[in-house]
């Protein structure tokens, strides 16, 4: 399967708090929530739909799954208008968290890796299918990219400068080059980014 990271994240590259302003988002004294709430257009909602369509399982950080969890866990199809398919993939594909503490996940189909957590990504990998996808995630993600296992990353660039909060690239962080696969605006100005990893980057005089 490819690997792929749908990520939310705003103009200064912060993905903290993006759907509101739980307890969860306030962590270190954030206090800017819900920044990506009702930003996108319809493109943007459908495009997000048939991103979700396409995995085959899905991968997640502790909090993240938590936070989904509780959501899209208990969540019934009439409390979801337009986000369906979103629901559906969510509850009945198989889903991986990676936890040294989560021994008993309640939110079925749920299997947890604890042990060496970059060779079962790499089995999870080897096994055929179409896409083992991370949705938000933003520790474990950081991880996957120093681990070299990250084949495909989606932003959605939502049009605001929040100032605070934790940002997916940290100050003295990974570097890497990037090839651009797909790129659109829709109508809110939210910016959907499709990018492969491509190694190193060059530097002048190296």
């Amino acid at each position: 399967m490819k690997l792929a990271t749908v990520t939310q994240l705003t103009i200064d590259g912060v993905v903290q708090g993006n759907g509101g302003a739980s307890e969860e988002d306030r962590r270190n004294g954030f206090e800017r929530g819900g920044w990506a709430l009702g930003k996108g257009d319809h493109e943007t909602l459908e495009f997000i739909n048939e991103t979700y369509q396409r995995a085959d399982a899905f991968l997640f950080g502790r909090r993240t799954y938590d936070l989904f969890a509780a959501s899209w866990g208990t969540m019934r199809a009439e409390d979801a208008p337009g986000r369906e398919r979103i629901l559906r993939a969510l509850n009945d594909r198989p889903k991986y968290v990676a936890s040294a503490s989560l021994t008993e996940p309640k939110w079925s189909g749920t299997s947890v890796l604890s042990g060496d957590l970059a060779a079962a990504v790499s089995d999870l990998k080897a096994e055929p299918g179409g896409e083992l996808q991370v949705h938000g995630s933003g520790t474990l993600v950081q991880w996957l990219l120093e681990q070299g296992l990250v084949d495909e990353m989606i932003f959605l660039v939502i049009p605001v400068i929040v100032g605070q909060g934790k940002r997916l690239f940290p100050e003295n962080g990974l570097d890497l080059a990037l090839d651009l696969v797909e790129s659109r605006v829709d109508a809110n100005g939210v910016t959907t980014q499709v990018w492969h990893p491509a190694g190193r980057p060059q530097y002048a005089g190296r």
